[in-house]
């Protein structure tokens, strides 16, 4: 890379590597939002590592402009660098966001893939055969229907117990009525 010693030669370098970085940055984009898998491929290692270096490259382009400014320039290229600065800082934030937003779907892929091989290890542990399965869901049928059974007979006792309470309660209410009409006075 080339020190350029003009303000004009550092702020369209400076306009070069943005544009790079932008490039650079809307394919890393498009990658982290397809990318489910959890190796990590050539392609995208190639891809951090050119984006890395061009946010390095614009960091010393971005020294050079502040070495330019404090040795005298004004306040509109004062302004120029302020805003040179913003968009490194900016690219810089995205990059670091898209990594993380990058790993962290790896490392759920990979969560994923062990719990799907753990289930498939699971399953060949058990005894795989259909026909313990149907035994097993078999016992668990009868368990229930045996558990329904208790559950009706109970309801059938408490119904026989509320019909005795009905005919009592009816019984007392008749009986009252009889001795009421007899003795008015009660």
């Amino acid at each position: 890379m080339e020190v350029p010693t003009s303000w004009d030669a550092l702020r369209k370098q400076a306009r070069k590597l943005e544009a790079q970085l932008d490039e650079q940055m809307n394919s890393y984009r498009r990658l982290v939002s397809t990318k489910a898998s959890t190796k990590i491929d050539a392609a995208e290692n190639d891809l951090e590592s050119a984006i890395d270096r061009l946010l390095k490259q614009l960091q010393q382009v971005n020294s050079q402009m502040q070495a330019w400014v404090s040795s005298g320039g004004s306040e509109m290229v004062s302004h120029t660098l302020t805003r040179h600065q913003e968009i490194l800082q900016d690219l810089t934030q995205e990059f670091h966001r898209l990594r993380s937003s990058l790993r962290a779907k790896q490392e759920h892929a990979l969560l994923l893939e062990d719990f799907r091989e753990f289930d498939r290890t699971r399953l060949d542990l058990e005894d795989g055969s259909a026909d313990r399965a149907l035994l097993r869901e078999h016992a668990s049928i009868s368990r229930s229907t045996g558990q329904m059974d208790t559950v009706i007979s109970q309801a059938q006792a408490t119904l026989g117990s509320l019909v005795l309470q009905r005919s009592t309660f009816g019984g007392i209410n008749s009986k009252l009525a009889n001795v009421g009409s007899r003795l008015p006075t009660v």
